[in-house]
């Protein structure tokens, strides 16, 4: 059986846990998927929320690791963050894109379509099929109503792809974008390596 992540698995560096957190099952109230896009912020670059210290808004950042930061996108979209390292510290993970598994006819009616590929392909579909809502703010990741659990023991580990994150007009160069190989339910693609 999977291992559940615990808050433990939170206190690295957010791009170490970014990239570990591919190929892991998010659930929420038993909806949702196999994480296979997210990204990496931090308090000490200009992209992150936290950049300039501890806001109402982004007070859950700086809480401990395994909570959740949730915000309003554009006033319509509702995005999904893993606050990552020590209390105070700012960090955290976007969760970008799943391959959903779970629940799908509930994720098809919130999000008012049958393509199961962009049911969950970028952060503000993610978190509209995940029924993700202010409620969610500052929730433990490893009590209802969340299950993140661990890829199977014994299965070969995902080949991840990493490149500059997107959206962003600072710091548009740091590689803390992080993808499935081969995965068709990413949010966009990556790019070849550079020789």
């Amino acid at each position: 059986m999977p291992r559940p992540l615990s808050p433990s698995d939170f206190a690295a560096d957010a791009a170490d846990v970014a990239r570990h957190l591919i190929g892991t099952t998010l659930l929420v109230d038993g909806v949702g998927g196999v994480i296979v896009e997210t990204e990496a912020y931090d308090q000490s670059e200009p992209a992150s929320h936290t950049h300039r210290g501890p806001t109402p808004r982004n007070a859950a950042m700086f809480g401990p690791p395994g909570h959740v930061y949730v915000y309003l996108n554009y006033g319509i979209h509702w995005c999904l963050n893993f606050v990552c390292r020590e209390r105070g510290h700012g960090a955290g993970v976007l969760i970008r894109a799943l391959q959903p598994t779970h629940g799908l006819d509930t994720m098809r009616a919130r999000r008012g379509m049958d393509d199961e590929r962009l049911l969950c392909a970028g952060p503000g579909r993610l978190g509209q099929a995940l029924g993700i809502t202010a409620a969610h703010y500052g929730l433990p990741l490893d009590a209802a109503p969340f299950a993140l659990l661990a890829a199977p023991a014994g299965a070969p580990p995902a080949r991840v792809l990493t490149g500059p994150r997107i959206g962003i007009r600072r710091a548009v160069d740091v590689p803390w974008r992080f993808g499935l190989a081969d995965s068709r339910h990413l949010s966009r693609g990556f790019a070849p390596p550079r020789a």
